[in-house]
């Protein structure tokens, strides 16, 4: 079953984008899993999959690389805005919507959700500072963008460290859900540094709504004041928020090339 797919990427955060609209595929974890594998599939962080959508101009699925799956994806919500021109896209996480820019593009996620049970956390927590600590990763801010999130801020962004600490923080029993893990440094009052363990997918040179948890955090903790500029290791986005209101994320997508693979070959 040979079937076209494009590869794509927000600011090096890469996926691999199959259109069955017309042609229906069915996707499951192992297939995703398997298609995601860098040495021997096409490779990337995440495969999404359109389809028809009754509520909006199409539907996104999301698998992350381990084959598990995502209810959002920042930076392929943008891509897809790209290359669908969808002006809405129904998602896991709520209903999306992409306008497309000269040079970039926005797209607007439903407001963000900070209730324990909506993150979601094992037991009742304070999300605005969790009583929680691994090593020196302190009292992180927990956040629901449409997938679930904790922020940290730090004076110092290791990545070495958090390699180290990010498989446990995900997959740490009080995230039901397994968590994205955010480590953020506050550069002035616009912008910030942000590295990001994504879960399922592991360090990513980029991560759509983990720039987005991260900002929302920085504002709620007067940190920072909308819009911000998040400086991340692919690139830049420019977030705006407002309390109660929903997130709007300005960046780019890239379209890197379209080929045709066999996914009977991968079932």
């Amino acid at each position: 079953m040979m079937r076209q797919f494009h590869k794509m990427h927000g600011l090096g955060n890469d996926f691999v984008v199959l259109d069955g609209r017309v042609d229906p595929i069915v996707m499951t974890d192992a297939l995703a899993k398997a298609l995601s594998d860098r040495h021997t599939g096409i490779g990337c962080d995440q495969l999404i999959l359109l389809s028809k959508s009754d509520v909006a101009d199409l539907r996104m699925d999301i698998w992350n690389a381990d084959g598990s799956g995502a209810e959002a994806c920042g930076n392929a919500f943008r891509c897809v805005v790209k290359l669908a021109g969808a002006h809405t896209i129904e998602t896991e996480g709520g209903i999306v919507e992409g306008s497309l820019g000269e040079d970039t593009v926005e797209v607007t996620l439903p407001a963000p959700s900070f209730g324990w049970d909506q993150i979601p956390l094992a037991y009742p927590l304070d999300t605005a500072e969790l009583p929680m600590a691994w090593d020196e990763l302190k009292h992180p801010m927990a956040i629901n963008v449409g997938n679930p999130h904790i922020v940290f801020f730090a004076d110092k962004v290791d990545e070495r460290r958090l390699r180290e600490l990010g498989p446990g923080i995900e997959t740490d029993p009080v995230f039901p859900d397994r968590i994205n893990v955010n480590v953020a440094r506050v550069e002035d009052h616009g912008s910030l540094t942000l590295r990001t363990w994504e879960r399922g997918a592991g360090l990513t040179l980029a991560c759509g709504t983990g720039a987005c948890a991260t900002a929302v955090a920085a504002i709620r903790q007067k940190k920072a004041a909308s819009p911000v500029t998040v400086h991340m290791k692919g690139g830049d986005l420019i977030i705006d928020w407002a309390e109660g209101q929903p997130i709007r994320m300005r960046g780019p997508a890239t379209h890197v090339f379209t080929g045709t693979i066999d996914l009977e070959a991968f079932a």
